[in-house]
């Protein structure tokens, strides 16, 4: 019996695809700041994660580049994509949390993107694999 697959399903794992994209591309751009201008970012002194900005930089762009392509791939398709999105998404989250006094906002605002594509992905990912 073939799986019946629902047309919301499929569009919720398409704005997770999609937030992927996003996310993983602002999570890029921000660390892309963070190492070309590591002295901008201020961080309040005895902050508990203490690494420096640039270091931060190179942990969001390497994030961010894992996420955008695993949202690339998942438009198209790939199981593996859905996998990884999960695990990304979750790493770049908690990335941002730790990044939180660097950027607050702009942290709440990964970390939102990165609720929600978790969400669409073990709720409605299945989905998209089924896709003619």
């Amino acid at each position: 019996m073939a799986h019946e697959r629902s047309g919301a399903a499929v569009g919720f794992t398409y704005f997770a695809a999609t937030m992927m994209i996003l996310g993983g591309g602002l999570d890029l751009l921000q660390g892309l700041a963070a190492v070309i201008r590591s002295n901008y970012f201020v961080v309040t002194p005895h902050y508990a994660y203490t690494i420096n900005a640039t270091s931060w930089g190179w942990i969001h762009m390497i994030l961010g580049v894992i996420l955008l392509l695993a949202g690339a791939a998942l438009i198209n398709g790939s199981m593996w994509a859905r996998t990884v999105g999960v695990i990304f998404a979750i790493l770049v989250a908690i990335t941002n949390f730790m990044w939180l006094p660097y950027q607050p906002v702009w942290s709440i605002i990964v970390i939102a993107l990165c609720i929600l594509v978790v969400w669409a992905l073990t709720v409605h990912g299945r989905d998209i694999t089924t896709i003619e």
